[in-house]
């Protein structure tokens, strides 16, 4: 299976060969990319309490709306900026995205009441979705295949590094000043993507590729992507493991820092640091052994493995009362974690090897029902918190279940096929 998209012949008998920066550079790059997302989801974390004080909200729940407001945005957009990278090209895109992500930025800087923060914190979603969407494209753009997956696997290995440290920076930068300088931190981080993109990434889009500004063709498109099995099937996975991490994020200070295990300010992002760092040893280990067992292989044991995790962290958190130790809590959540980074780079490169000639639309489109749906979900479950971590373990296990339903789904007519499984593993 082709590699590198870069050689295929364009019309004329010319080749087109974008300047793609070294391979190394590429991936740190489109890792900081997605990285902006994660950063402005984690680092706020910490600061549910200072925005609680200053806004007057009555209901600790309504908190949560922080992270799923700017979700919503996030996952809406997408749907808009994959057809735009399609017509007019990748850079000017990815760089009007950004542009709306800063002025969201600002907006949240002179918020003056909760509901002008939730506004805010959506327009940032906005403007975040382009680099979500850019980042999966750029990488089919160039990769596809087993090779797509190994370096979204690097990618990810990347990016996890966000949510390990984005709540310790938040804390520190709550201890040396106050909440709206971690928005700061984030304007900050944005103009360094901006000005390496810049400088450094040329437009991928094979002219062959490019769409016209029509709104028929994209929907020819959405067509094709909810007719393949495939690609919808796994895209659906992508939603419903996602999900799961919706719900983590949701709760996590709740459980670890204010209501259930009262962890504090310290203890908060040292826990929430740690299962970071599995998902992010296991985005490395994907990444070298994709190549060996392929990309169905490791997302399918790996999912399975995750649905017996989760029920056993179901059956020990009922048995605890709702709150058990801490260490065993943290060590079945850390390999359940760890389950999971193994599934979505392989869930991601599947959803797409159809689609190399329609790379923007279908990474917008799966991304957009993908991020919305499972914004949804995380966000009906995370309500019904309790002060226990029943809520989120039945969730990660429902959802886990369901994504194992979908798998077999999208997989009919091949796991009773060997030679089909093993012509496209």
């Amino acid at each position: 299976m082709r590699a590198d998209l870069s050689t295929q012949p364009q019309t004329g008998g010319e080749r087109f060969a974008p300047a793609y920066p070294p391979f190394f550079e590429f991936v740190a790059l489109v890792a900081l990319l997605m990285s902006l997302a994660a950063f402005s989801i984690d680092s706020i974390l910490p600061a549910f309490g200072p925005i609680q004080q200053e806004f007057g909200v009555v209901d600790g729940n309504d908190l949560q709306l922080v992270v799923y407001a700017y979700m919503a945005g996030f996952g809406i957009m997408q749907l808009f900026f994959g057809p735009v990278a399609d017509v007019v090209g990748r850079r000017p895109t990815l760089m009007a995205g950004l542009a709306i992500y800063v002025a969201g930025t600002g907006l949240a800087l002179m918020a003056d009441g909760f509901h002008m923060l939730l506004v805010a914190r959506f327009v940032q979603g906005t403007g975040a979705a382009a680099a979500r969407v850019l980042v999966v494209t750029l990488v089919r753009d160039r990769y596809s295949g087993r090779e797509m997956a190994r370096v979204m696997s690097l990618v990810m290995m990347l990016f996890i590094t966000v949510p390990i440290i984005a709540p310790a920076v938040g804390s520190a930068i709550l201890a040396a000043s106050e909440w709206h300088m971690i928005v700061v931190a984030m304007f900050a981080m944005a103009v360094l993507v901006f000005t390496w993109f810049a400088l450094r990434m040329p437009e991928s889009l094979n002219p062959a590729y490019r769409k016209p500004a029509a709104v028929r063709p994209i929907l020819v498109d959405v067509r094709r992507i909810l007719a393949s099995r495939l690609s919808f099937g796994y895209a659906s996975a992508i939603m419903l493991m996602q999900g799961c991490i919706m719900i983590y994020i949701g709760l996590a200070a709740q459980v670890f820092e204010t209501d259930g295990y009262r962890l504090g300010p310290v203890g908060f992002p040292l826990v929430f640091g740690l299962l970071g760092i599995m998902q992010g040893v296991a985005s490395y280990l994907n990444s070298r052994l994709v190549g060996r067992f392929g990309m169905r292989r490791m997302s399918h044991a790996a999912l399975c493995g995750f649905c017996v995790t989760t029920g056993l962290l179901l059956v020990i958190a009922l048995a605890a009362g709702g709150l058990p130790p801490l260490s065993v809590f943290v060590g079945l959540l850390a390999v359940s974690h760890f389950l999971f980074s193994l599934t979505m780079p392989n869930f991601n490169a599947m959803a797409m090897d159809e689609l190399g000639d329609i790379a923007g639309t279908a990474s917008s489109f799966i991304g957009f029902y993908s991020t919305v749906a499972s914004a949804i979900t995380g966000a009906l479950i995370s309500r019904t918190f309790d002060g226990t971590v029943i809520p989120l373990c039945g969730g990660y296990l429902g959802l886990g279940l369901a994504c194992l339903a979908v798998v077999l789904w999208a997989e009919r007519g091949r796991l009773f096929n060997p030679h089909q499984a093993e012509a496209t593993r």
